[in-house]
């Protein structure tokens, strides 16, 4: 809702911008950065059965 995301997915990589969203199917690896100075502010929706920490996967 505010500010720049840097998004990664899977090989493609593009910036989102305020007004803007993005689709990230299942199982494709993924990143949000902030590349600016003001703070990002975005809205995360989750669907699927289970939706917990748990189901994360971290990667560097």
């Amino acid at each position: 809702v505010k500010g720049t995301a840097k998004v990664t997915r899977g090989e493609e990589v593009f910036l989102l911008t305020e007004n803007q969203s993005t689709y990230i199917p299942l199982g494709v690896k993924h990143r949000l950065e902030n590349p600016g100075k003001v703070p990002l502010e975005m809205i995360e929706v989750q669907s699927g059965s289970y939706l917990d920490e748990d189901d994360i996967v971290r990667f560097s």
